[in-house]
């Protein structure tokens, strides 16, 4: 698969080291794009890229490109994602894909009528730790509650960018969105919104929140994310026969199961940085001629965007530019 970049920030370096590391199994990183060609420059020669861009137009219109990698700022990811399809790019876009869950629908239903290849990148899917922790969790019995906890210290411009509204900033998309797909994960649906409480910030979107919800009618889940608090990520999962415990639900390379009494550590290594397996499955999924990923579902990746959203809407969190109503 040959490869396009846009948004050449600090995910985009993991991505194309990733590509460096698979270029063995055909993986190829053949161009990148930033409104910066300087910049585009720099990074395509610290990567090896053959093409270096100043606008993402060029890339969506080189013929040599047959994926993008779309790590841009929030607000750009709707647009950007619809221009790539529409140009006949398969896409991979970091989370969260857009800001409205109207504009997800929209978005796949774009990339089935082109016949390409789309899913949100989130790459924890697809970790080993993952599938373990799915087959794991049934030796627990029915799961009753799950509890999580994410964050992290932020300054300087970095801070800023993580929280500008315009941007579609917060701890909430940046990183909840983390925590909201563990239940999804384990297969849990329809959660009800039960409690909320935020801390905004001076930009207007949220620095701190704590959000209880309730799964299929009967498994409570609390999650907590900040920016601004170095919080560690902990997963805790506890059902009628066990517990599990995660110490990086992030990363999801080890886990910890108690059940009848005994405590049994499993661990998960990987083979790169992480990130190996959702581009695999990228390229699998378009060698098959699917649309969508038959593990990240569309419907999955909807789910937690329409939660998202509901969480937000009930804090009167708008992002500026994107909610108008």
């Amino acid at each position: 698969m040959k490869w396009g970049i846009i948004g050449l920030g600090k995910i985009a370096n993991k991505a194309a080291h990733t590509l460096s590391f698979l270029d063995k199994e055909g993986e190829k990183l053949v161009a990148v794009a930033s409104r910066d060609l300087d910049k585009a420059k720099e990074f395509g020669a610290k990567y090896g890229a053959e093409k270096c861009y100043g606008s993402y137009n060029e890339i969506y219109n080189d013929e040599d490109v047959d994926s993008v990698y779309i790590s841009t700022p929030n607000n750009l990811h709707y647009e950007e994602i619809k221009e790539a399809l529409l140009n006949g790019k398969h896409v991979l876009c970091e989370k969260p894909m857009a800001l409205i869950p109207s504009q997800y629908e929209e978005l796949y239903t774009l990339a089935k009528e082109k016949g390409l290849f789309l899913m949100e990148a989130y790459w924890v899917y697809f970790l080993p730790g993952a599938f373990a922790l799915r087959d794991m969790s049934r030796e627990i019995g029915e799961i009753e509650e799950i509890s999580l906890q994410y964050g992290f210290y932020s300054e300087g411009k970095r801070r800023e960018r993580k929280f500008l509204s315009a941007l579609g900033g917060g701890a909430l998309l940046d990183i909840g969105i983390y925590n909201l797909g563990i239940p999804e994960m384990l297969g849990l649906e329809n959660p009800k919104i039960l409690e909320t409480k935020v801390m905004m910030n001076e930009f207007g979107t949220d620095k701190w929140s704590e959000t209880t919800l309730l799964y299929n009618n009967k498994t409570k889940v609390t999650t907590l994310n900040a920016i601004g608090l170095d919080i560690d990520r902990i997963a805790v999962i506890k059902g009628e026969r066990g517990n599990i415990y995660i110490p990086d639900f992030q990363y999801l390379t080890s886990f910890r199961v108690e059940r009848d009494g005994e405590k049994k550590e499993y661990s998960f290594p990987i083979d790169y940085n992480g990130f190996e397996y959702e581009m695999r499955h990228v390229t699998e999924c378009v060698n098959k001629g699917i649309t969508s990923s038959p593990i990240f579902t569309k419907e999955k990746s909807m789910d937690i965007a329409e939660t998202l959203y509901r969480i937000r809407r009930l804090w009167n969190m708008k992002f500026e530019g994107v909610d108008n109503d």
